[in-house]
């Protein structure tokens, strides 16, 4: 079955391009596309997406703020943002309103499929320079504090290890000798005993406390 994906771009002919390139893909299925962010609301309880890909700059809002309103609406919506602007500006921005993922539209097309499978997988799509500045910016204010990590029972930590080097639910339970049922459990106290409500907040935090811990 083909993943769904959503398009939010205002520029016809990205878009357009957007769309070819997924479409030569054969899991991905782009099922609504949208030029402004009133639009791409309007239209996205009806599209049902997995995944929303999002330009920064887009009519009636920009991309930051339409992702914190789709992370709101539908947390179980992925969100990844693609943008012209230079990473250094918005990429973190970005990651902290709730996207999975920023990627140049400068960088070759197959960067685009590559982030779009990653996050699809539950994983968050950086490159080496964006994901060293965002632990650092987590060291520097807490925002992953080890009390709450501490909390966690040994299996527990092995789980939230496992998640925050990108592994999926099936290659966690793999990994572990455990089955898909009870990573899921696993991640369920975990999110609660850490305050995380949504599965796109668990893997954020996941992915950077270990590059935090494995420097």
């Amino acid at each position: 079955m083909s993943h769904r994906i959503f398009l939010v771009e205002d520029h016809p002919i990205t878009r357009e391009g957007i769309r070819a390139l997924i479409s030569k893909t054969d899991d991905l299925q782009v099922v609504g596309e949208a030029a402004t962010a009133p639009e791409a609301l309007a239209l996205l309880s009806s599209a049902c997406p997995e995944l929303v890909i999002t330009d920064i700059s887009i009519g009636g809002s920009d991309g930051i703020e339409l992702t914190k309103q789709i992370h709101a609406l539908y947390p179980d919506v992925k969100v990844l943002t693609l943008s012209a602007y230079d990473e250094s500006v918005y990429a973190e921005r970005a990651i902290r309103a709730g996207s999975s993922g920023y990627v140049d539209k400068q960088k070759a097309p197959e960067v685009l499929v590559e982030a779009i499978q990653t996050v699809l997988d539950g994983r968050l799509h950086l490159s080496d320079s964006l994901r060293d500045r965002v632990v650092g910016s987590y060291l520097t204010v807490g925002a992953a504090p080890e009390t709450a990590v501490s909390d966690l029972t040994d299996r527990e930590l092995e789980v939230f290890r496992h998640f925050g080097h990108g592994l999926t639910t099936a290659e966690v339970a793999d990994a572990m000798m455990l089955s898909p049922k009870t990573v899921e459990t696993h991640r369920v106290h975990i999110k609660q005993k850490m305050g995380l409500k949504t599965t796109n907040e668990f893997v954020q935090r996941a992915t950077l406390w270990t590059a935090q811990n494995e420097i």
